[in-house]
């Protein structure tokens, strides 16, 4: 079935049908990741936005339950230059097409992606349209010009959960891939004898694998919903915080950001990832900002400022946090290579500290994951 892309700047782009018929609305960005396209469909970070693959196939490995990121898919679209119709892996219980019709993800392939990329970074992400079928391509043109705007969006409230919960073990099982992979973790013991550090998540739109790695770490954690006042969080008595990654336009966050000046508050040990980076920069003083096209892919090179190490890290974000703005109590304790943003900070009197890219997604494999042991060494040196 034909299929049209449509950005809000004129340009079309006419392809074939490669998910569910139907249309879609939502910010068009890019994220140039070899692998991991089932992670970035789950990735509730994505909410509002239609994905374009820049790698030139994608679903050659099929998808499987045990990759999933999130209740299910979260993108709000889906771009690429070729659709494998075949899933050429053992663990694969489907091919990507039939992932993406049962989940009602509208989605294009056949048309010229690097074009379309290229695109996106000399002007910017853009709202866009994807509709299957026949349908003027100037009418789609003109919906997209009408689309809501990332900036000023809080998506957040559409991703997180609805109740608290507690992640138990089967949760962490769940996903877990083949134990004898090479994307295996090393299990280290719990940190407390009899005892597991109490952790308290905020879901701003968390990935799984945040949770899968606490538990590793020998961590209980209970998620609470975005809007949950801390004093919730609190009445639990944990032995941390953390702020999760989500989607949506920071700044458009008062009552997050709100619940990030009273944990601080409270000198419980603190640690935040992606947006959960951007809100405690808020809270901690700081502002945020718009990104041109943003960063989002899985070999994006941070430098850690402290050892001078670089770390290769997964990105997925539209937003960065300003420097310039930041009180002289915060930090910056990493960089961003290619265009020296902020990628973490710490404050300099309270143990709050956090980091913009994805620690827990490892393709590294391992360059990040000490973020999960330094908080818990923060947390240990308090109790």
């Amino acid at each position: 079935m034909r299929a049209v892309l449509a950005l809000e700047n004129g340009l079309t782009y006419e392809g074939v049908a490669a998910g569910a018929t139907g249309e879609t609305t939502g910010e068009v960005v890019f994220n140039t990741s070899l692998t991991g396209y089932q992670e970035v469909l789950t990735d509730p970070s994505y909410a509002g936005q239609i994905v374009t693959m820049t790698a030139p196939q994608i679903g050659n490995y099929g998808v499987s339950g045990e990759d999933e990121e999130s209740r299910g898919a979260q993108v709000a679209g889906f771009i690429m230059r070729e659709e494998s119709p075949m899933a050429s892996n053992w663990r694969a219980d489907g091919t990507l097409r039939d992932y993406l019709v049962r989940n009602n993800i509208v989605a294009i392939a056949e048309i010229d992606t690097r074009a379309l990329t290229r695109v996106l970074r000399s002007s910017g992400v853009m709202r866009g349209v994807i509709a299957t079928g026949d349908i003027s391509a100037a009418a789609l043109v003109e919906r997209a010009r009408q689309g809501a705007k990332m900036e000023g969006a809080d998506w957040v409230k559409a991703v997180t959960t609805a109740s608290p919960f507690d992640w138990t073990p089967k949760h962490a099982i769940q996903g877990a891939g083949d134990p004898q992979g090479p994307g295996e973790f090393i299990v280290e013991p719990q940190r407390r004898a009899g005892k597991p550090l109490k952790i308290a998540a905020y879901d701003l739109g968390m990935k799984w694998n945040i949770l899968r790695r606490f538990t590793t770490h020998g961590c209980d954690v209970r998620v609470f919903p975005a809007t949950a006042p801390t004093s919730e969080l609190l009445a639990t008595k944990p032995d941390g915080i953390f702020f999760s990654n989500g989607p949506g336009d920071p700044a458009a966050l008062p009552y997050v950001v709100k619940n990030a000046e009273d944990a601080v508050a409270s000198g419980v040990p603190i640690f935040g990832i992606c947006l959960g980076h951007q809100v405690l920069a808020q809270a901690m003083g700081g502002q945020t900002y718009k990104l041109k096209f943003g960063h989002r892919g899985t070999n994006h090179p941070v430098k850690h400022l402290e050892t001078q190490q670089v770390e290769i890290t997964s990105q997925n974000h539209g937003f960065a946090v300003d420097a310039a703005s930041l009180p002289k109590d915060v930090e910056v304790t990493h960089l961003n290579l290619y265009d020296h943003t902020v990628e973490g900070l710490r404050h300099r009197e309270r143990p709050v500290f956090c980091v913009q890219y994805h620690p827990e997604a490892s393709p590294g494999l391992h360059d990040a994951d000490y973020l999960f042991r330094q908080f818990l060494d923060e947390i240990e040196k308090r109790s």
